[in-house]
């Protein structure tokens, strides 16, 4: 294929030189955003007088031909090519002629590619929010599940007081919520115009942005044609922002990978959603799970690898801005892998309800509703705290539990115990008494999940 750019130099450049230039292996995803821009730009340049209008015509005809070549596969993308924008331009001129070469007036790859990858980082942003969307939504219908399924809470990874499993799901849901929060801010913040900076200095021409800029959907334009064609900004905080919603997932992988395996055994994943062993034949391996917590490595690099190609870089473009787009590129792929495999698995994540309770009634969860009584009967808290807590010793000395202690000991640790106490530390009680706003009773988690599908609707009924 011919190089458009062709004039300045008259030496070929080599083989390898052209192949380690080329981009069009991974920009050639951009194709419809390319066209579609192009096809913006066409009807601008006939608007305004700077091409005619049955020039424009052809143009936008031409790029649709094309268009609708890729999506049938009559026509195939050349990985000879430089990169998309050289690809698109050369085969409308194959096909349309000199009118062909008027496409690229008042404009520069630079702030065409700027252009394309706004607009495909946008779409991209879409289907990422309604995956998260998606699996928040699943994660409620298990909460609702087992809403007053008891297990122990941690901190520590140590037992620490009694909580409802559909409780701890629901604290995913609103790191989820805070996801599509940071979806939508950076998708406010891309959702500029950067087509008619050109290279760096704007235009001679006559254009109009604002023009172009609405035809495509932005709410404006980028205000300073050198900030514009440098900006990548909206492709770091993507990463930066994917990196932290891996994060979420990674953590809740982790604790599937816990509450699965033998020692807990709090949880069982569906079969379609685990591996077995080559060797062990009594293996199943949350594989699913490991995997999400393995890649959230991966998009944690994407961002670190963009940061660091812009760190240094002089304005305004330069050719190290071309890698930009596989790190990114590979983080909403990745990211949208593994929130599909999520809202995949956990539909059919089956709770073991006894071995939660069981747990719970092991670890002495319940020391803190212990002082919280004796406090009920006019101790401070400390003092309370420290009996509770001297109670808890015996125990461990005895073998016993907080719910095995006789009356008689319990009023040897203090006379104000009654044999209400039994009540007061049952974990069925304490878990019903949590009942603050956030907390983890049946009615407080219901009303988390309320809320989050409250916010759920709202956003599916806006339009961006």
């Amino acid at each position: 294929m011919n190089k458009l750019w062709a004039g300045r130099t008259e030496a070929e450049t080599a083989k390898l030189a052209d192949e380690f230039n080329s981009s069009i292996a991974f920009d050639s995803r951009m194709a419809k955003q390319d066209i579609t821009g192009s096809m913006a730009h066409a009807a601008m340049l006939g608007a305004k007088g700077i091409i005619t209008a049955q020039e424009a015509e052809v143009l936008i005809d031409g790029l649709q031909t094309i268009l609708d070549d890729l999506k049938t596969g009559a026509l195939q993308i050349d990985p000879a090519a430089e990169d998309i924008h050289m690809f698109v331009e050369q085969v409308l001129t194959d096909r349309i002629g000199n009118v062909g070469k008027k496409l690229h007036t008042a404009r520069s790859r630079n702030d065409q590619v700027a252009l394309d990858l706004r607009l495909y980082l946008r779409g991209e942003i879409d289907e990422i929010s309604a995956l998260t969307a998606q699996l928040a939504s699943v994660i409620c219908d298990k909460a609702e599940e087992y809403g007053d399924a008891i297990m122990p809470g941690y901190t520590h990874l140590q037992r620490a007081q009694p909580i409802s499993f559909g409780h701890q799901l629901m604290a995913y849901a609103m790191m989820l919520l805070r996801d599509l929060d940071r979806l939508k801010d950076c998708r406010r913040r891309m959702n500029v115009s950067p087509i008619g900076c050109c290279a760096l200095a704007g235009t001679t021409y006559d254009t109009d942005r604002e023009m172009e800029a609405e035809a495509l959907g932005f709410d404006g334009i980028c205000l300073n044609s050198v900030d514009g064609v440098s900006d990548r900004d909206f492709a770091a905080e993507l990463c930066a922002v994917l990196a932290i919603e891996m994060m979420h997932l990674s953590r809740l992988a982790e604790e599937l990978i816990l509450w699965s395996s033998w020692e807990f055994q709090f949880i069982e994943l569906p079969d379609a959603y685990t591996t077995g062993s080559s060797i062990m034949p009594q293996k199943k391996n949350p594989d699913m799970a490991e995997l999400v917590r393995g890649k959230t490595g991966r998009v944690y690099g994407d961002l670190m690898g963009i940061l660091t190609v812009l760190k240094g870089l002089p304005l305004a473009y330069n050719k190290d801005m071309q890698e930009d787009k596989e790190g990114v590129f590979d983080a909403c792929d990745t990211a949208k892998m593994c929130l599909a495999v999520m809202a995949g698995m956990l539909p059919g994540m089956k709770a073991r309800r006894d071995r939660m309770r069981r747990a719970a009634s092991e670890g002495f969860i319940n020391a803190t509703d212990l002082a919280d009584y004796l406090v009920m009967k006019g101790l401070p808290f400390r003092s309370a705290y420290k009996i509770s807590g001297a109670l808890v010793g015996k125990c461990i000395r005895e073998g016993k539990t907080l719910e095995t202690l006789s009356l008689a000991e319990y009023r040897e640790a203090s006379p104000l115990i009654g044999d209400d106490v039994y009540t007061h530390i049952d974990l069925g009680v304490c878990v019903q008494k949590r009942t603050s706003a956030g907390g983890t009773s049946v009615q407080s988690v219901e009303q988390q999940i309320r809320a989050v599908r409250s916010r759920l609707e709202q956003d599916d009924g806006k339009d961006d």
